[in-house]
């Protein structure tokens, strides 16, 4: 299978827009300068795995729509819980019993 960077590059420009994000925006989101997101926008460089998975989290989509443009349905508190517990399983103990202090104030007050 031949992967098809011009179409990555229009994917993800797609979806960009879908937020009315600017390209300064969406490097500003993914700790990315606006030269690379115009040059993988635009087929002249090659977004390397992390990129790609930085841009699917901002994006909200799936490595299969920017890569393959397989569009699955998209859960979004599905992937919003799956990045949470990922962001939690990266934090100190004491983070994870301060996470889980804020959680059960918010839960309490109704927000």
């Amino acid at each position: 299978m031949e992967i098809d960077y011009r179409k990555i590059g229009e994917r993800i420009s797609t979806k960009r827009k879908e937020f009315n994000y600017t390209q300064e925006l969406l490097a500003e989101k993914t700790n990315m300068s606006i030269n690379q997101i115009s040059n993988i926008e635009n087929n002249k460089s090659v977004p390397s795995i992390e990129t790609i998975m930085k841009l699917c989290e901002v994006l909200l989509t799936t490595p299969d729509y920017l890569l393959l443009g397989i569009n699955k349905d998209y859960n979004l508190n599905e992937v919003l819980s799956s990045q949470i517990c990922q962001k939690i399983m990266l934090c100190t103990e004491k983070q994870q019993n301060f996470i889980d202090g804020i959680i059960t104030l918010v839960m309490k007050e109704n927000y």
